[in-house]
């Protein structure tokens, strides 16, 4: 039997977060050679903390790339991280990082056993098709990026236009962005999240949870990324009629919107890690997703929603495209005054049998099982020649 291809993967800093390319390589590791490059995102240069300690993060890593703060896993790929230059808004910055990369993989490529297979979450690697002869390229999309707050939207959209006609497969994660690419020219496999239920259901040692030590109860809890994403009104008037708990936010702030911070019964914590997130939804009476509906919440998965769905605790959260398939598993809202009214009779009743009963089909939902999925579209190509190409 022929051995698969090897992977160059392009995303985000592998074992920063548990993105959904992550959780899929995790299980391609075994039988696959994989080499991860961490790449930079087109977010604006702000004057925050977040932008400077992602600076001082990607600093570390071109200069100490021995020393990359990843978790001590059993088993993770090759991990690189080429120095780039921090933007591709220009002609200039689109070819520097063009050369820059094509120079630091190219030895890398050239010692592979045969044409790798290239996976990217992100279209700014369109200017490297073509560069390495053999090689099969997979955009795996995950998000519109033109659309996400705070990124450059039009640099993101202008090269995944130039990017989406010239790969050989797209893998999208739902329909929305299976729509979207379409309009750029290429059909796409639809691949929606999995989730890990040993992570989630395990009962392994309980942890405590100092981070919400004292907080008033009943707890409502979201965690992820804190942003623009958020409906103010369904927070604002969950916040308003929730008497005596706590509306707890776990995880990064990115420029969430500033009233956020001044409602009455909300507080926020650090993100933490991805092992310790089981035991902070133990502590929650209702976990809650309160996403405002706008294109680029129509448009993702949120990996969190299976994973609040597999805790077993009742779950709240905005109706759209990725969360209504899910409405006899969780209460699917449209309104804030629902939204509010849900979470206060979940805290009270809790999680409904039938809604309990319609999760089992998560079974059915894992990363082994996703991953599956994935490799066939990998793998779904000629079988490369038997001289190897010379790449440039």
């Amino acid at each position: 039997m022929t051995a698969p291809r090897p992977l160059l993967v392009f995303a985000d800093d592998w074992g920063r977060h548990p993105s959904s390319c992550q959780h899929l390589i995790r299980q391609l590791l075994p039988r696959r050679e994989v080499v991860w490059v961490n790449t930079i995102g087109t977010r604006p240069p702000r004057l925050d903390w977040s932008t400077v300690q992602r600076v001082a993060g990607k600093l570390k890593q071109w200069s100490k790339p021995g020393e990359l703060a990843v978790p001590d896993d059993t088993l993770r790929p090759q991990i690189l991280s080429p120095k780039m230059w921090p933007s591709f808004r220009s002609r200039f910055g689109r070819g520097l990082n063009r050369r820059m990369l094509s120079k630091a993989l190219r030895p890398v490529i050239a010692a592979m056993p045969q044409p790798p297979v290239i996976v990217t979450t992100l279209p700014l690697v369109a200017d490297l098709v073509g560069v390495w002869p053999g090689v099969r390229w997979v955009y795996y999309c995950v998000d519109d990026f033109s659309v996400w707050p705070g990124y450059d939207g039009e640099t993101m959209l202008k090269m995944e236009r130039e990017f989406v006609p010239k790969v050989d497969a797209v893998v999208a994660v739902s329909e929305t962005l299976r729509e979207h690419v379409l309009k750029l020219g290429k059909p796409s496999t639809l691949l929606t999240h999995g989730v890990d239920l040993d992570h989630w259901r395990g009962n392994s040692e309980r942890e405590s949870v100092p981070e919400l030590a004292g907080l008033a109860a009943p707890l409502v809890l979201f965690w992820g990324v804190i942003d623009r994403r958020l409906d103010m009104d369904f927070v604002r008037h969950l916040a308003n009629n929730l008497k005596g708990g706590t509306l707890a936010f776990v995880g990064p702030q990115e420029d969430p919107d500033p009233e956020l911070t001044k409602l009455p019964n909300v507080v926020f914590r650090s993100p933490v890690a991805f092992e310790r997130l089981p035991s902070f939804a133990r502590q929650a009476a209702v976990l809650v997703m309160p996403y405002a509906d706008l294109p680029v919440t129509r448009a993702m998965q949120p990996l969190k929603f299976k994973e609040y769905l597999a805790t077993g605790r009742p779950t709240v959260v905005r109706d759209l495209p990725s969360t209504r398939e899910w409405a006899d598993a969780a209460d699917v809202v449209r309104t804030q005054e629902e939204f509010a009214a849900r979470v206060l009779e979940r805290i009270a009743g809790g999680l409904p049998a039938g809604q309990r009963l319609a999760r089992e089909r998560l079974s059915s939902e894992s990363w082994a099982g996703k991953a599956t999925e994935f490799e066939k579209v990998l793998d779904d190509f000629p079988a490369a020649d038997e001289t190897r190409s010379t790449f440039n």
